[in-house]
C-alpha cells in the first residue's frame, strides 16, 4: 500500500498575509493540500496532525488523521505511517497548489532509491518519499535548508537519495505571490485570500 500524508504543523499559519486569520489560513492550506492527495489513485490519503486540532473536519470519511508531536522529525512522521503501508510520501501542508504529478514522480523514484525528495524553492523540501520502514540513517527534515546535500551526506551509499522536480511552499506572507491563479485547485486558500 502506498500512502500520501499531509503534514500539518502550527507554524504553517505564520504565512498568512496581513488581514487574514492565521488559524483559518493554516486550515485552508491544509485542506487544499489534502484535496491533492485525496484525489490520487492507488494511494491512501493520511493527515499527520502535528499539534493542530480540527483536521478531522477536513478529511473525507475513512481518512486517517494521526496525531504526532508539534515538531516531528522525518523518523517520527514516517514511523506513524509504517503500520499502514510499504511506501509513503509526506507532503508539507503549506503546498496547496502542488501538482499531483510531482507526488507520483516521487513514488516512481522509490524504485531506485530508498528516499526521494521534491525540493522546495528557497530551501528544504515540499515532500519526502521513503520506503518503509524509514531508513535510520536519514535525519534531515522537510525544513532543513539544504536537505538534499544533508541526506546524501548521511546515506551509507551512493544513489540512495533521489530528487524529482522542485516546487514551492508558503512559509512567509510574501510567498502567497507564488500561487498561480491560472492553476486549478487551491480553492479554499483562493477563497480565503479573495474574501
Amino acid at each position: 500500500m502506498r500512502l500520501a500524508a499531509v503534514l500539518v504543523t502550527p507554524s504553517m499559519g505564520k504565512a498568512a498575509p496581513p488581514g487574514v486569520d492565521p488559524g483559518e489560513f493554516l486550515l485552508a492550506l491544509a485542506e487544499d493540500t489534502y484535496e491533492i492527495v485525496a484525489g490520487l489513485e492507488l494511494v491512501e490519503p493520511v493527515i499527520l496532525a502535528a499539534g493542530v486540532d480540527g483536521l478531522d473536519d477536513l478529511a473525507w470519511p475513512g481518512t486517517r488523521v494521526i496525531p504526532i508531536s508539534d515538531s516531528p522529525g522525518p523518523a517520527e512522521a514516517f514511523a506513524a505511517l509504517e503500520p499502514y503501508g510499504e511506501e509513503a510520501v509526506v507532503i508539507s501542508g503549506d503546498a496547496p497548489d502542488l501538482p499531483p504529478l510531482l507526488i507520483g514522480k516521487l513514488f516512481r523514484e522509490l524504485g531506485r532509491a530508498p528516499i526521494a525528495l521534491c525540493p522546495s524553492e528557497g530551501g528544504g523540501a515540499v515532500a519526502m518519499a521513503a520506503r518503509l520502514p524509514f531508513p535510520q540513517w536519514a535525519t534531515a527534515g522537510l525544513d532543513e535548508p539544504d536537505i538534499v546535500a544533508r541526506l546524501r551526506g548521511q546515506a551509507p551509499g551512493r544513489r540512495m537519495v533521489a530528487t524529482g522536480p522542485g516546487w514551492h511552499r508558503l512559509r512567509a506572507p510574501a510567498d502567497v505571490a507564488r500561487l498561480d491563479p491560472g492553476l486549478e485547485g487551491w480553492d479554499n486558500t483562493r477563497a480565503l485570500l479573495s474574501a
